[in-house]
């Protein structure tokens, strides 16, 4: 497993470095983007998130924004998370999606203290607001508000969260975003962990009752996202965690399976190599 620092932005080890330099982004840009749907940030794109962001948008044109987006989606693909974190935030709400995703990625492996992580992710949800008040058509800008949210109430513990009211927000945001890209793997994924861990936290009865969660939910969106993306190491990740969460000791040996299919696929940037390392540990525990 990947190991965790308990503050700052640690860097990924030398052997996880990954270039996207020049043209190699945009051509492994739809392999890299199909869990989260992201559009290829290219002119046409960066004009339509300046027209469409109004007010919100930053002091630049669309070639200077394209350019600006490219290179803080590189920084976050080759690891380089804070880069990626820090570009993204000076774009204000058109910058939300990579910047999110960074802080979010990084802290989920790389840091251990629990004030930090709940300061980064309660950073990452106020940005996800702004993106969500600027952007409201974007799927993206919803599901990296469940993404910061959901994270947040996992280091609280989901009971506390429950009790805060957090899961109804985590699942309005995903619902939201899934009522706008139907084929959002990420959100589908996301959705199945929500209804996942409520059922193991409450129980069925209590979770369907007063939460409208369900296994057969959590199921159904998990086969969704392994469809969508069976190459994707999170997917199968997070299928072990489901099945964990579902079935306690009676799915330890499905979800090792799960795990097993994570560490074996081929890391494609940063991020995955984090997943399939992290699916590597969960195997040795």
């Amino acid at each position: 497993m990947a190991t965790r620092k308990k503050s700052g932005w640690a860097a990924l080890p030398a052997g996880a470095a990954f270039d996207f330099s020049g043209d190699a982004l945009k051509k492994a840009w739809k392999d890299l983007h199909a869990g989260d749907g992201e559009a290829w940030p290219d002119r046409q794109r960066a004009a339509a998130l300046l027209k469409a962001a109004g007010k919100a948008a930053p002091d630049l044109d669309a070639d200077a924004l394209a350019l600006a987006l490219q290179e803080a989606w590189r920084a976050f693909h080759e690891g380089r998370f804070e880069t990626a974190w820090n570009s993204g935030r000076a774009l204000g709400a058109v910058g939300a999606s990579v910047a999110i995703k960074a802080i979010g990625i990084h802290t989920a492996h790389r840091v251990e203290d629990v004030s930090e992580r709940l300061a980064r992710f309660e950073a990452a949800t106020a940005l996800a607001e702004t993106a969500i008040a600027a952007l409201p058509d974007e799927a993206n800008s919803h599901y990296r508000r469940a993404f910061a949210l959901g994270r947040y109430s996992q280091d609280i513990s989901i009971l506390k969260a429950l009790k805060a009211g957090l899961a109804g927000k985590v699942r309005e945001s995903l619902e939201r975003s899934l009522a706008l890209a139907p084929k959002h793997a990420e959100a589908h994924l996301a959705m199945a962990v929500y209804h996942a861990e409520i059922v193991a936290k409450v129980g069925g009865l209590v979770a369907g009752l007063t939460y409208g969660a369900k296994a057969a939910e959590a199921e159904k969106h998990l086969a969704t996202a392994l469809k969508l993306t069976p190459q994707a190491p999170v997917v199968h990740l997070e299928h072990g965690q489901v099945l964990l969460l579902l079935h306690g000791a009676k799915g330890e040996e499905a979800a090792a399976a799960a795990f097993e299919q994570a560490a074996q696929r081929k890391a494609r940037d940063a991020m995955e190599w984090l997943d399939t390392h992290q699916a590597a540990g969960m195997i040795e525990e």
